[in-house]
């Protein structure tokens, strides 16, 4: 069954190489924060800085974390949504569930027919999508009248939501296989979903003017994707908290920023010039260029190591 396929591709399309790199959430906890996302999730603590933390694997940051004082949990709110971490295949993802499960904390296995996953949350009630792709098994399409569906490789209909099969899932384990050793160097950040104010304006910021490729708008379900590539999505981006939902206050815990890599330093350059040429506001980091999308939300494009803002 062939792959989704984007709506759209824009004239000024961002380079299909670049990936999502990392979330940097604002926490309450530190400590508490760190025990969770290495002992529940498998990420290894890359370092530390005072209030501030990284983890991942091999060195590359998944998650970054920032303790702030005061923070307050707002709803109502632009912001995150989730954040979801690819795993290389079925056995992996069932090692992070089944971590999960040994621990009792709570999470929802779900099977999205192409990628199959479950939800959970940190304790602080950030979202965390833990997912592998399968799309051998079938897809789900945006369709041009604004709906959504998913669909099974023998052609049965799905609401992409379905129970997770573990017994299949579980199957992928070896005897051998330890739920305590950390996620293995090829899990990575697949992709983010964000709350949004609106799904026009979010659009037009990501795909006409960055160039990512628009993977559809399911506007009865009030939702959108986009991508570099064709990939199913990199960002989703929903209004669920509200059409016109204001940003939320700078002492909110939860998304500080979100960010995205890119495969060569004239991929960089090649962004770069169309932010410029587009006139929009930025801050420059030691790591890239912040972005601010419509609905607020940060969102750092990275530059690669061995290029320069010049």
């Amino acid at each position: 069954m062939n792959p989704p396929q984007p709506a759209a591709i824009s004239p000024h399309r961002i380079d299909p190489q670049t990936l999502p790199g990392y979330v940097h959430l604002k926490v309450a906890n530190l400590e508490n924060q760190l025990v969770f996302y290495q002992k529940a999730i498998g990420l290894h603590l890359n370092w530390r800085d005072g209030e501030s933390a990284g983890l991942g694997v091999n060195g590359r940051d998944l998650v970054r974390l920032t303790q702030i004082e005061n923070g307050k949990r707002y709803r109502g709110v632009t912001g995150i949504y989730h954040f979801a971490i690819l795993f290389p295949n079925r056995r992996e993802l069932a090692r992070a569930i089944g971590r999960l499960f040994a621990l009792k904390w709570p999470n929802s296995p779900t099977d999205h027919v192409m990628t199959k996953t479950t939800y959970t949350s940190d304790p602080e009630g950030n979202e965390i999508e833990l997912y592998c792709e399968s799309p051998e098994d079938g897809v789900f399409i945006v369709n041009t009248d604004g709906s959504f569906h998913a669909q099974w490789a023998d052609g049965r209909p799905s609401d992409g939501r379905e129970a997770l099969d573990l017994d299949a899932l579980f199957s992928h384990l070896q005897p051998d296989d330890r739920l305590d050793l950390p996620v293995p160097p090829e899990t990575r950040m697949g992709h983010f979903h964000l709350y949004v104010s609106s799904l026009a304006e979010t659009r037009r910021f990501y795909h006409d003017m960055l160039g990512f490729d628009d993977m559809g708008t399911a506007r009865g379900f009030r939702m959108g994707m986009v991508s570099a590539g064709g990939y199913h999505h990199h960002i989703g981006y929903n209004t669920w908290q509200g059409e016109g939902a204001p940003p939320p206050p700078p002492d909110a815990l939860g998304l500080k920023h979100i960010s995205f890599t890119f495969a060569s330093p004239q991929a960089w350059h090649a962004f770069l010039a169309r932010v410029e040429e587009l006139e929009l506001p930025y801050n420059q980091t030691e790591e890239g260029i912040l972005l601010t999308d419509p609905a607020h939300n940060a969102v750092l494009f990275q530059k690669p190591q061995d290029a320069s803002q010049s």
